[in-house]
């Protein structure tokens, strides 16, 4: 390609690109004016839905409702604060809004959405001020029909009121002046309520019949509430507390301490709250009153539980005041018994210090649980102290005694136990005795033409630890720890010696009765040598080499004969 032909393509590529800058450039610009356009279509109709119809037409409704002068200043109020915004504020964003018309026509976007957000605030300002109105209006024009639905549901209310006291006079007796006090003011506020109706005094009216409301609602609690209270106040709680003091009473001429529960101090806290409540209920003011009660029922209703636990507790207290004296005396008598043979013991088996320290904490503990019995036996017989609190420290002194009783007990079976292991050790003595004796007699029995050396020197050493049990045995003091050693090791060795008597008996028969049985294939040269060398092992002790040449030596004329020979000798 030539040069001029590059040049004209690049021309061709820019024409192009400006062409469709232009083109996007005037999209995006129709797509932005297209918004705008909507937004100010929109600012213009929210202007227009500031005037309603409503208000006209509520204003029309007062106009015949005024009847004197404060009426009249608020239907005047009302009407210069509609032309206000009328004729003020609503030309004023007229204004506005030509403004931004001509800042869309002029294309001045960035001053224009400025413009169109100071215009939606002041819409939104001015349009809040006019549905205020429109429902202040309304809250006359409304009233009358509002206030009648009102009362009528009022009216029904005070009829079941008046119907429920008539019907149960007496639950109401104690507050039938102040009752029949309100409903003279609820009849009077009914009268004035159509006396003002009828010269619509409107804003008067709203004051009665929130006051009716009022009274109503607090008669229908006093209706609910005032029985329950009542009863309460002047016989349950009263009856509860006469009980409550005989129990008291009876209780302490039976020995029981009950100041800690402080009865008189409640009793006083109570009828106070009582006496005011009750003031309260003669203005008719019920204000949490029955839960006051309900609490105060409830305290006395646990005043019982106070008292079980009282007499759980004393019998609890006598109880362990006699087990605990009893097993501590016991304890001690054993201990002490203990104690004095205590250097005895420790010479008899060679105990340490250390290892009778346990009796002598022993003594301290029960002379401390002592002590400690005799404080709380104090206390009672000083009345200075309740059964619970008793009970409770005789209950953790029993914890303690089981405790220490627990250990001496520990230390008796100790003690114990070292007899019975010097016994089971003599025993034991007899029994190993017993098992030597065997292994010496498999040995003699067979009679054999040489014993084994190994035999010898096991027979020796299971001897020697025999001899080691019998010196501890006659020794003074005896130490188990190290006569159980000796047991221990003695057993194990003369098991070992007669585990290899018998194992040498089983082969030198074993080899005697192959030899034996190998004598009728003599007349095979390689079994005569065969047995012949098995018999000089035979005489020499060597049993266990005897047996496996006797056996090589059959196997050459009669295959398997190990098995046979095992099967004969079983």
């Amino acid at each position: 390609m030539s040069k001029t032909t590059f040049i004209l393509m690049g021309i061709t590529y820019y024409i192009l690109f400006i062409i469709c800058l232009i083109v996007v450039l005037n999209f995006i610009n129709r797509k932005e004016r297209k918004k705008f356009s909507q937004m100010i279509a929109n600012l213009e109709r929210d202007k227009n839905l500031i005037i309603s119809a409503s208000i006209l037409s509520e204003l029309n409704k007062v106009e015949p409702l005024v009847t004197n002068s404060d009426s009249k200043d608020v239907y005047e109020n009302w009407q210069r604060r509609f032309k206000q915004i009328k004729d003020e504020e609503v030309p004023r964003i007229t204004d506005a809004l030509l403004e931004i018309e001509e800042l869309f026509n002029e294309k001045e976007y960035k001053e224009l959405k400025k413009r169109i957000a100071d215009v939606e605030l002041d819409i939104c300002f001015v349009k809040t001020k006019s549905n205020f109105l429109l429902e202040e209006i309304k809250s006359i024009t409304l009233s009358e029909e509002r206030n009648r639905d009102t009362i009528t549901k009022l009216k029904a209310s005070y009829r079941e009121i008046l119907t429920k006291y008539h019907n149960h006079e007496e639950e109401y007796k104690l507050i039938k002046s102040p009752i029949e006090l309100q409903f003279e003011n609820v009849d009077k506020l009914f009268s004035a309520f159509e006396s003002s109706m009828e010269k619509n005094a409107y804003q008067e009216v709203g004051k009665i019949v929130k006051a009716i409301d009022d009274i109503v609602g607090n008669l229908k609690v006093v209706m609910e509430e005032a029985p329950s209270i009542i009863l309460m106040g002047k016989k349950l709680i009263p009856n509860k507390i006469n009980a409550i003091m005989k129990t008291k009473e009876k209780m302490e001429k039976e020995g029981y301490n009950l100041e800690y529960l402080n009865i008189d101090y409640n009793i006083a806290e109570a009828n106070k709250k009582i006496a005011d409540v009750f003031q309260r209920l003669n203005v008719l003011n019920l204000e949490d009153s029955i839960f006051e009660l309900k609490t105060i029922l409830d305290f006395f209703e646990s005043s019982d539980n106070d008292f079980d636990k009282e007499r759980i507790a004393k019998k609890i207290f006598e109880d362990y005041s006699r087990t605990i004296l009893i097993k501590v005396t016991k304890l001690n008598k054993i201990n002490n018994d203990l104690y004095k043979k205590i250097d005895d013991i420790k010479y008899s088996y060679d105990l340490t210090n250390e290892d009778v320290a346990v009796i002598g904490e022993i003594q301290e503990e029960l002379a401390q649980i002592h002590e400690k019995y005799d404080e709380i036996i104090e206390l009672h017989r000083s009345k200075k102290s309740y059964f619970v609190k008793l009970g409770k420290e005789m209950e953790n002194l029993n914890v303690r005694l089981t405790k220490t009783e627990e250990k001496l007990e520990r230390s008796l079976r100790t003690i114990g136990s070292l007899k019975e292991d010097e016994l089971r050790a003599r025993e034991q003595l007899d029994e190993i005795k017993d098992i030597l004796l065997k292994a010496k007699k498999q040995i003699r029995d067979f009679k054999l033409p040489v014993i084994p050396e190994n035999y010898f020197v096991e027979l020796a050493e299971a001897s020697e630890a025999i001899e080691e049990i019998v010196k501890v045995l006659e020794k003074t003091p005896i130490s188990i720890r190290i006569l159980n050693t000796r047991v221990d090791t003695a057993r194990d060795l003369v098991f070992k010696v007669f585990t290899t008597s018998k194992e040498i008996v089983k082969t030198a028969k074993m080899a005697e009765m192959a030899i034996v049985y190998g004598n009728r294939y003599r007349m095979n040269k390689e079994v005569d040598i065969g047995l012949s060398k098995a018999e000089a092992l035979f005489y020499k002790g060597n049993f266990k080499n005897a047996l496996e040449n006797a056996i090589v030596a059959i196997n050459i004329v009669e295959p398997g004969i190990h098995k046979r020979l095992m099967e004969e000798y079983q």
